[in-house]
């Protein structure tokens, strides 16, 4: 855990509560439909909950495919002539 000197503890607290005023002032400054809207859809989303992670996928796949024209040129199979000098 990280530790913060009682300074920055006391920053972060003013500026949380300094957040909640300009929040409650711009409830007040909007129509009541229109917060009403808004909280139902703050609401949803919160019983939504967190996206689920994307599927894993197969060891030394790259996350991004390569841009066209960019492919990764395939191994050199090396021949053997003839003779097998």
């Amino acid at each position: 855990m990280t530790k913060h000197s009682p300074y920055e503890r006391a920053k972060r607290a003013a500026e949380t509560e300094r957040t909640k005023q300009i929040e409650a002032a711009w409830y007040a400054s909007i129509p009541t439909e229109t917060a009403k809207a808004f909280q139902r859809e703050v609401e949803a989303s919160r019983a939504r909950g967190p996206i689920a992670p994307p599927p894993d996928m197969a060891p030394g796949t790259a996350p991004n495919p390569p841009r066209p024209g960019r492919e990764p040129k395939p191994p050199k199979v090396e021949k053997r002539g003839r003779g097998g000098r």
